[in-house]
């Protein structure tokens, strides 16, 4: 198969398991059908599936993931300040770093909404529904929704990286206060921390609770800086972390706090 012929199959798979979507027309364009794709992803509860599914799919996505081109830690240059800290903007998931850090919801399965541009969706729908899937399983073995603040690491499937670790950070409603920065703070570890106890070298975060969750650009930064770094010296760890941001905000005010330029991807 092709990649057209791929998502061909797999589009077709998915709307023939649920009887709302089966009668759906399928786009003719190539951006369409794979936006149409990615959508019947995101809505799909976390369910068993054929080998043959996940084998076609695996195909597809790391073609497509490859096809936007893969960026090595090596690739990366460090700040000034600080030898093993990087600053990246773009796209995380082509980041080819041992874990990637998602910011996720407490349901911790990823983001249902139909192609929301959140990075739980696109994580989720690079990585392939086998992460939804492990996800689901976690949560059931754990028998309630994540705490904000700790994390979970699974396996990244079809995403450069090797993991995918999740964190729950903090939502600001209303006025910022001691208990959300100390949330905030408390993901950064709790990701590192799980980063060091399987023996991960490199881990790429977001910027956490930022955007839909509302929590002020430069305070949440800031937050991030310093807990690394604290953590980075308390355990004298030589641990490579890449600060990843999307906005040109973020960007600028990374730089000033690291006293270096980032690389943009």
């Amino acid at each position: 198969m092709n990649q057209t012929e791929r998502r061909m199959w797999l589009i077709k798979e998915l709307m023939a398991e649920d009887d709302y979507y089966r009668n759906y027309d399928i786009p003719e364009a190539a951006k369409d059908q794979k936006d149409f794709l990615r959508a019947l992803m995101n809505v799909r509860e976390p369910k068993t599936i054929s080998e043959e599914f996940l084998r076609i799919q695996d195909e597809y996505l790391k073609e497509e993931n490859a096809s936007s081109g893969l960026v090595s830690i090596d690739e990366l240059k460090s700040v000034e300040s600080r030898i093993n800290i990087y600053v990246w903007q773009g796209d995380i998931t082509r980041l080819k770093v041992d874990a990637i850090v998602n910011a996720a919801n407490s349901g911790m399965c990823g983001c249902f909404q139909p192609l929301h541009n959140c990075i739980d969706n696109i994580i989720h729908s690079k990585s392939g529904i086998q992460l939804r899937l492990k996800c689901a399983d976690i949560m059931r073995r754990q028998g309630h929704q994540e705490p904000t603040g700790h994390a979970k690491i699974t396996p990244a499937y079809n995403l450069p990286c090797e993991y995918v670790i999740h964190t729950v950070g903090p939502i600001v409603q209303g006025p910022l206060t001691k208990e959300h920065e100390e949330l905030l703070a408390s993901c950064y570890k709790s990701c590192l921390d799980l980063a060091a106890e399987n023996g991960l070298k490199s881990i790429a975060f977001c910027c956490i609770s930022t955007g839909v969750f509302m929590f002020p650009n430069q305070r949440a930064a800031e937050i991030a800086v310093e807990t690394v770094s604290n953590w980075l010296d308390a355990t004298r760890s030589d641990m490579k972390v890449v600060f990843n941001v999307f906005k040109d905000v973020d960007l600028e005010i990374y730089e000033k706090l690291l006293d270096g330029p980032g690389g943009r991807g």
